[in-house]
């Protein structure tokens, strides 16, 4: 009766978990940056009883919301941060409703199942390392279980992301007239441009579980000016924090050799600290598999469109200290994938929102089975 019970809440509760969920979607908010959405999603939670800490742990767009007393600690995620440039075209409106969701379902059914439940409102995801901050204030400790559903094209039940490290990478050179004075100038767009030709030819001798990649955000100033400044956001990737550290090595050397060249000077600062592997909580992944399939949920087995469950997370690194899962759940969305426009379109509508109310059921039945 208790499942019946989450269901019907969710149930009687879609209108407002839409609302939320449309909200963000319409006045995306970039990474530490969340402010409205930091008021906006422990709102429902607080109109039903939940006692909220706005900034929690001194993050100002972050949030903790409690309910009940029980020995079992059950702690959900809600990722709100959207993409520059690209609104909410990884879902993190529904992440958002979706933990709501599942909160306000298991609230009536704290006392009878011994629960206690905390809601995380988890900001800079999307680079910045938001979890790991809160992490390292003392977050998530002690927690039985920790969940979250992230919005994909297709359901998957299992997160396989790799460790990921982000760095903004600058050169520093002279400027200098083109035409008059081109040998008066350091050249700090032509050592970016070695060091992506060196990281290319480093692909050949990369394994197969590594990713590199980035952006220049700054080339120069003028075309008939030796561009003095150049900077960049690069991502390197990996199967493991291991694997991790030993490519960055030889990634980094990449962009010294560009420094070497031209005689600019190198400079690389972590953005964030790095993202984990993630490491799966088995009895409670198999509990959603078998909730989100008496939900009709099917998990695609075998498309490459399932390969969002690679994408890298923070989550990753809580699933280092506690016990956690995150599902992927399908928003019917092809030929649009995450971080396209497409997909940020493909956030709302019906299936996004038959998404949300299915993620949502299956995470607080899933604690309900964890409370056994």
């Amino acid at each position: 009766m208790s499942k019946q019970a989450a269901a019907a809440t969710i149930a009687d509760l879609a209108p407002t978990l839409i609302d939320l969920s449309e909200r963000l979607h319409a006045n995306p908010e970039t990474a530490w940056e969340e402010h409205q959405a930091a008021r906006w999603v422990p709102a429902p939670l607080a109109e039903r009883g939940f006692t909220v800490t706005p900034s929690y742990l001194g993050l100002e767009t972050a949030f903790l919301a409690t309910y009940g007393s029980g020995p079992l600690r059950v702690g959900l995620c809600a990722e709100y941060d959207a993409l520059p440039g690209l609104g909410h075209a990884c879902g993190h409106n529904l992440i958002s409703a979706i933990a709501v969701g599942a909160a306000l379902a298991l609230a009536p059914l704290a006392d009878e199942h011994g629960l206690t439940i905390e809601v995380y409102g988890t900001p800079a995801e999307e680079g910045g390392g938001g979890k790991i901050e809160l992490l390292e204030r003392g977050a998530f400790a002690g927690l039985d279980l920790a969940m979250m559903a992230h919005p994909a094209p297709v359901d998957v039940a299992e997160a396989a992301p790799f460790a990921v490290s982000h760095s903004h990478v600058s050169y520093s050179g002279k400027a200098a007239h083109a035409a008059a004075y081109p040998t008066q100038g350091v050249n700090a767009a032509d050592a970016f441009t070695i060091a992506q030709v060196a990281i290319g030819l480093l692909r050949q001798q990369l394994p197969h579980s590594v990713r590199v990649h980035g952006i220049m955000t700054n080339g120069g100033e003028a075309p008939n000016a030796i561009p003095a400044k150049t900077e960049g956001r690069w991502y390197v990737r990996a199967r493991t924090l291991a694997e991790l550290a030993e490519t960055e090595e030889k990634v980094w050397r990449c962009f010294e050799a560009g420094a070497v060249a031209t005689g600019a000077t190198l400079d690389i600062t972590p953005e964030s600290k790095p993202y984990a592997e993630f490491r799966t909580f088995e009895p409670a992944l198999a509990a959603y598999r078998r909730n989100a399939t008496a939900l009709g949920r099917v998990f695609d087995t075998d498309s490459p469109a399932r390969h969002m469950n690679q994408a890298s997370t923070d989550m990753g690194n809580v699933s280092q200290l506690v016990p956690a899962i995150h599902p992927y759940v399908g928003l019917n969305s092809l030929p649009a994938l995450n971080h396209q426009p497409e997909f940020a379109a493909a956030c709302i509508g019906p299936d996004a929102e038959k998404a949300l109310l299915d993620a949502a059921t299956a995470l607080a039945w899933t604690a309900l089975d964890t409370a056994k």
